[in-house]
């Protein structure tokens, strides 16, 4: 058996929508991994609080009240843990994330095993600029400390901000050069409710696409996002009827492939996110930041691109 993690405190302030529920109903909507079983057993355990005290889980919800689920340890699934720092100041932290390991915590799986407990051991503060999904390996932008998070933000958002990936795909696209302005929106998908994918009534979204090498029954792709939509490089290649090599959920069109129950997280795919240009949010200057790419992304020369 694996070691555990530390556990978490999920603390929430009930509003006035919430008002009226019971404590197991309000958790089991809440968290819908578990039944009210489950929630009855884990207030009686005393691992569920109402302002700071055990509470039944029949208890019938007040607005302005704090409930709080102090969940257990757990054993999380074995990832990647290997990062490395690209580029470090006072304003900005620039990390390499493997592909496997997920950017944040989520689904009730990932807490210790994320990129951001990595880098918090290394700065306590530090926060996200964007995220990489978990089979997308790559540079992920931090703000170290909460004073930098706005202005790197600000930064980050600029249209001058350049966002490059390596993507392998299916087939060989027609054009070395194009690009892709599919909207991007919600569309109903069963496993899940919905699903981000192509949609007519999504919204606007732009990919600069190139190609890098034709290979036997793919290419390798260089992709500059205009726009960053969840997904946006996966669903953009597929709605040009080329979809990224190994890819579960997204076929051409932009949609889910016919039959499949693949979730947004499940890997198989190759992107990684190989460049970022961005102005320095205190000094102005153009920051040029780099990710070596993982060895089926990495097409001749490009070590000396």
């Amino acid at each position: 058996m694996g070691a555990l993690n530390s556990g978490v405190l999920h603390r929430e302030q009930i509003s006035a929508a919430d008002v009226g529920r019971t404590v197991v109903e309000h958790l089991a909507l809440r968290f819908g991994r578990a039944t009210q079983a489950q929630w009855e057993a884990r207030a009686a355990a005393g691992e569920v609080l109402l302002d700071g005290e055990p509470t039944s889980a029949l208890v019938r919800l007040r607005a302005g009240q704090c409930l709080a689920w102090a969940r257990p340890p757990w054993e999380e699934p074995a990832v990647p843990l290997a990062t490395a720092v690209l580029f470090e100041d006072g304003d900005a932290l620039a990390v390499a994330k493997p592909s496997g390991l997920p950017t944040l915590p989520g689904g009730g799986v990932f807490q210790d095993h994320t990129l951001l407990a990595l880098v918090r051991r290394r700065a306590p503060e530090a926060s996200p600029m964007h995220r990489l999904g978990r089979f997308t390996s790559g540079l992920v932008l931090f703000a170290p400390t909460a004073a930098a998070a706005g202005p790197l933000q600000a930064a980050f958002q600029r249209a001058a901000t350049q966002k490059t990936y390596l993507a392998l795909c299916q087939g060989h696209p027609a054009e070395d050069a194009f690009e892709i302005a599919a909207p991007i929106g919600e569309v109903p998908y069963a496993p899940l409710g919905h699903l981000h994918a192509a949609s007519p009534t999504g919204r606007a979204s732009l990919s600069r696409v190139r190609v890098l090498e034709r290979q036997e029954g793919a290419a390798l792709l260089e992709v500059e996002i205009a726009t960053g939509r969840p997904h946006q490089i996966r669903i953009h290649l597929a709605f040009a009827g080329h979809p990224l090599v190994g890819d579960p959920l997204y076929g051409p069109g932009g949609t889910p492939l016919p039959g499949t129950s693949a979730l947004p997280g499940d890997g198989g795919y190759h992107l990684h996110a190989w460049k970022l240009d961005l102005d320095h949010p205190t000094t102005g200057q153009r920051l040029t930041l780099r990710c070596q790419p993982p060895p089926a992304l990495r097409p001749a020369g490009i070590e000396r691109a």
